[in-house]
């Protein structure tokens, strides 16, 4: 957004045909300019041909059709590559597309910072500064696919970047209907994105209401005691709390909430421990990702070893869960689970 001119991305398509209809401008108009922006990725509206001149000029003088600023983009060893995002206030985001076999995955931001303190995520540590608007939300998906070779590999979308995504529950959820519209949006499937969250209780049920994505719920332990001491948002809403919400909560058809369980070395990794959340988790439809550590810096955490991982997995397999232990990639460019932080290559210096 500039001082004269909005980002036509922070409008959603009742609030263009509005604005279209007060200078009597026909509403179908929406549609046509919404495909230019999202699927033939216009950045000006000079292009959009099938649209008058007179409305062209109109357009170009109240909107912009923005872009975010890529600081800097490390590429991994395995493939992943981490996005540096500078906003227009000078503030900083990453987003880390994931090659997959036959696709791509792209974890997305809906934060700057985080307020949650998650004690074994980098994130937490610099704070929390602001939500993200429903166009920089959008803008990350976006920009990355539009400078992929082949933009229709980029399928899976995990908001599981920095902040918490139940946290900013309206750009969120706006930016969710971008995402997944099938006529003049980014037509990813819904089945396809996953919002995960630290157990931000009160909005799980408004997240299966309002949408038809993917619940994934970060617990990472199996009593409170632990729980509290690794994620403070536990003192608000207890494991009896939240799990009593996931129960409730109206996954779609065919579907299960994932819980996603960070391996600690010392801390939650025991064979009781294994025991316990197979207890835990009876009564919901669920999948495990097991996530052994990823160290930071800063972090006295240490990841397991590897014949704890296994004993951990065979436990809850033997139990009848699905299980999967999720190898994290990016290790190497800080783009694992957990080590996203943004910092401004001026920062690193």
């Amino acid at each position: 957004m500039t001082a004269e001119k909005t980002d036509i991305l922070e409008l959603d398509r009742e609030q263009l045909v509005a604005w279209l209809a007060e200078r009597k401008i026909a509403k179908y108009r929406a549609d046509q300019i919404l495909k230019w922006v999202y699927l033939r990725q216009a950045d000006s509206f000079a292009p959009m041909t099938d649209i008058s001149k007179d409305i062209r000029v109109l357009l170009s003088e109240h909107f912009v059709i923005g872009r975010l600023a890529a600081e800097r983009i490390e590429t991994s060893r395995d493939g992943s590559r981490k996005y540096l995002f500078k906003l227009t206030d000078g503030k900083h985001i990453e987003s880390v597309l994931i090659p997959e076999r036959d696709h791509y995955t792209l974890c997305v931001s809906s934060q700057v910072g985080c307020a949650q303190g998650c004690r074994f995520c980098l994130t937490a540590s610099g704070g929390f500064e602001r939500n993200l608007t429903r166009g920089e939300i959008i803008a990350q998906v976006r920009d990355i696919k539009n400078e992929l070779t082949d933009p229709l590999r980029l399928t899976n979308l995990v908001f599981m970047g920095m902040g918490e995504p139940l946290a900013n529950y309206k750009n969120l959820v706006s930016a969710i209907g971008v995402i997944t519209d099938t006529d003049a949006g980014l037509r990813l499937a819904s089945r396809r994105v996953t919002v995960s969250t630290a157990g931000l209780v009160p909005k799980l049920a408004d997240l299966g209401r309002d949408t038809r994505v993917n619940l994934a719920v970060s617990l990472n332990a199996t009593d409170n005691d632990t729980r509290n001491h690794l994620m403070p948002i536990n003192r608000t809403y207890p494991l009896e709390t939240l799990l009593a919400a996931c129960r409730a909560y109206p996954p779609a058809p065919g579907r299960r909430i994932t819980f996603e369980y960070i391996l600690i070395k010392g801390v939650n990794d025991s064979p009781k421990d294994a025991r316990r959340l197979a207890k835990l988790l009876q009564p919901i439809r669920c999948k495990i990702n097991l996530i052994p550590f990823n160290p930071h810096e800063g972090s006295d955490f240490e990841r397991p070893a590897e014949e704890v991982i296994q004993a951990f997995y065979q436990i809850l397999f033997d139990k009848n869960y699905t299980v999967i232990i999720r190898r994290s990639k990016g290790e190497d460019i800080s783009a694992a689970c957990g080590q996203l932080k943004a910092r401004s290559s001026l920062q690193e210096v």
